[in-house]
């Protein structure tokens, strides 16, 4: 956008908080959020606004008592000194909610999503109207510990895995949960004082990691997560791709394996029926004979050398660098963070994912780099407290 259509945008769009301001404001918000603190003539570069759009919209988040401004600078070009502006992150507080099959997280953090608080609790049950009840538990006992400062809060976010409509909340399909258009955003609203958005959690995850994470210096990345089933979000040409039909990065269901066996959508061929941890532990079991083995048993018996571990981990392994290369060769992102509860198992199919990726990576799309780390489900539930920002400055919330 040249810099005169931005100066000359007309209405007004949301910040955090519900304030309403014209589009530069909130464009400049969005940048000081990401990479404050940071002089008035970088933000003006950096989002191609004039210098004076800069000011005004700096005076506005003033005023709003989203930002402060440091001590001048020393510069040695002539006149005034830099001003460093930055986001005051307690300002405001956000509440993320992720789910588990068997467990509930619950966060509250900053506006630059760092966690103020975590509740973890157990989840009796995955039926709809458990969830609900254990949601309103869960974010009235996190409002409870913030106290006063509950007051700054301006949103819930939850993060459910699947086939997630964002724009109108509604979970179209979650095989983890056995769920299938459920209006989960409709069910939450009447026991939310706040607004609620409802997100696919792992691209909650890169939302997170656009704003404060390896997004905010880096054009295009993806985040692959590996657990109990294999995600991708992707982050291409500045922005988190939702996609048109609220589906994308579905990395866990391409169509590359060659078992046959039955995913847990129901259908066959599926990256997750080779490289998730389910898949891996029922192929140990089946060729151990031993139904009862755990993952740490099975994580043992690989470092150990065990032959039918090492070769179930390392078809994991070459299956997932297949997909990811496969992601890559149609995105082109400049890094893969490889990141998940399974992470701290990488020593066991490492070489096997970079070996399968530089095979069917193409031309340039090689010199991706793949980095990897462990998320924890606070993680997670942090993910989903950020995609209550990105939402309100894209105006996709649901309340």
């Amino acid at each position: 956008m040249t810099q005169t259509a931005v100066d000359d945008e007309q209405g007004t769009v949301s910040l955090p908080g519900g304030f309403r301001e014209a589009p530069a404001v909130t464009t400049v918000f969005a940048d000081l959020l990401k990479h404050g603190p940071v002089a008035r003539v970088t933000v003006a570069q950096r989002t191609g606004l004039s210098q004076a759009a800069v000011t005004k919209a700096v005076n506005r988040l003033d005023l709003r008592g989203l930002i402060s401004t440091h001590d001048a600078a020393p510069s040695s070009a002539p006149g005034r000194p830099v001003q460093p502006i930055s986001v005051i992150e307690d300002a405001q507080i956000s509440i993320g909610v992720t789910l588990r099959v068997d467990e509930i997280i619950a966060v509250a953090t900053t506006i630059r999503a760092n966690v103020i608080h975590s509740i973890h609790r157990p989840l009796a049950s995955i039926a709809v109207d458990s969830v609900v009840d254990a949601i309103d538990e869960v974010v009235g006992a996190i409002v409870d510990a913030l106290g006063p400062d509950a007051d700054r809060v301006i949103g819930v976010g939850v993060g459910v895995s699947g086939d997630v409509d964002k724009e109108h909340g509604v979970v179209r399909d979650s095989p983890r949960l056995n769920w299938s258009q459920v209006d989960l955003g409709a069910l939450l609203a009447p026991r939310m004082p706040f607004p609620v958005v409802i997100e696919n959690d792992v691209r909650a995850l890169a939302i997170a990691e656009e704003w404060f994470g390896i997004g905010v210096d880096t054009h295009s990345f993806a985040i692959v997560t590996i657990g109990a089933g294999i995600g991708c979000g992707l982050y291409v040409n500045g922005d988190v791709v939702d996609g048109a039909l609220g589906v994308s990065g579905e990395l866990g269901h391409l169509p590359l394996a060659t078992t046959g066996e039955r995913c847990t959508c129901g259908r066959r061929g599926c990256v997750e029926t080779v490289a998730s941890s389910a898949a891996i532990l029922g192929r140990i079991r089946a060729a151990k004979r031993k139904p009862s083995l755990t993952m740490q048993d099975a994580v043992a018996l690989g470092r150990a050398g065990d032959e039918d571990a090492v070769a179930a981990f390392e078809a994991a392994g070459s299956m997932i660098g297949l997909a990811i290369a496969t992601m890559a060769n149609l995105v082109g992102p400049g890094v893969v963070l490889v990141a998940g509860e399974a992470v701290t198992n990488y020593d066991l199919f490492e070489q096997h994912l970079r070996s399968a990726f530089d095979e069917h990576a193409f031309g340039a799309v090689r010199d991706c780099r793949i980095v990897t780390r462990t998320h924890t489900f606070e993680d997670w539930a942090r993910g989903s407290a950020a995609s209550v920002v990105h939402s309100m400055l894209r105006q996709t919330l649901t309340a």
